[in-house]
């Protein structure tokens, strides 16, 4: 085994052990010095290839949303080449960009439902610094599916479209952030909640996939239902009254 290799693997192996123990015990829980136990390697090997333990965690997200956002870039590309100029169905479009996401939970070598917990974790309280990053790192995929959506739904208002998207990224966010919070409420079994009754064990692969199958429809009803009725107050010389202004519905 190389030198090169020898680096290589201590670098993957540091990634895959912080990836598990900060979606376990989250940022703050996690130590350098539990990473580098898992890890079996010294403080010395972890501060040579990433420095601190904020630029390990960029790390460890960095290498996962490269990918990520690639396959969303790529997606939209496909589709809006295939549409030939026509506006994108708004389905389309969350499949693409939630759906590639979600299927990241099936595969292990992307990450699996580890990566997904750990970063719905992460975006439902980021530390200001993975704020930023987040911030940096979506800026174009963001950019490119607003106006995607925009091009789809021109009937209605850019900031209900930005609301709405607002809301999806928060609902995938706590969907995947894992399922301890709804096991509380509903008192039901892991296999319960993936509907393969009580006393079942789903692997991760069907956790993701019964995850996609729950929340693709649910996202895609949120966009799609009516806009919302806003009362406003008018004010006149002689009363003040809540007057309702009428909104266009939005389009399937």
């Amino acid at each position: 085994m190389t030198d090169q290799k020898t680096t290589l693997d201590t670098r993957e192996r540091i990634l895959d052990v912080a990836e598990r123990l900060f979606m376990e015990n989250g940022y703050e829980g996690t130590s350098m010095r539990v990473i580098t136990g898992a890890a079996e390697v010294n403080l010395a090997a972890v501060n040579y290839h990433f420095g601190s333990k904020e630029a390990l965690l960029r790390e460890v997200f960095r290498r996962r949303l490269a990918w990520l956002n690639h396959q969303r870039l790529e997606a939209l590309d496909r589709l809006e080449e295939h549409a030939a100029g026509a506006p994108l169905k708004p389905s389309q479009i969350l499949e693409a960009f939630f759906g590639t996401l979600l299927r990241m939970g099936e595969d292990p070598a992307l990450g699996g439902m580890t990566f997904l917990r750990l970063l719905g974790r992460t975006l439902t309280e980021p530390a200001e610094f993975i704020r930023t990053f987040f911030a940096g790192e979506y800026a174009q995929v963001i950019d490119r599916y607003k106006l995607a959506l925009f091009r789809a739904l021109p009937d209605v208002p850019k900031a209900e479209i930005v609301w709405r998207l607002h809301f999806m990224l928060g609902a995938m966010s706590y969907a995947i952030a894992g399922t301890d919070v709804l096991q509380v409420v509903t008192g039901c079994e892991v296999g319960d909640l993936a509907g393969e009754g009580a006393d079942a064990d789903p692997s991760d692969t069907l956790l993701a996939r019964r995850l996609a199958q729950r929340l693709m429809p649910f996202l895609l009803g949120g966009l799609r239902a009516p806009l919302p009725q806003f009362h406003e107050l008018s004010v006149t010389t002689t009363d003040t009254r809540a007057r309702a202004v009428p909104q266009d519905g939005l389009r399937p």
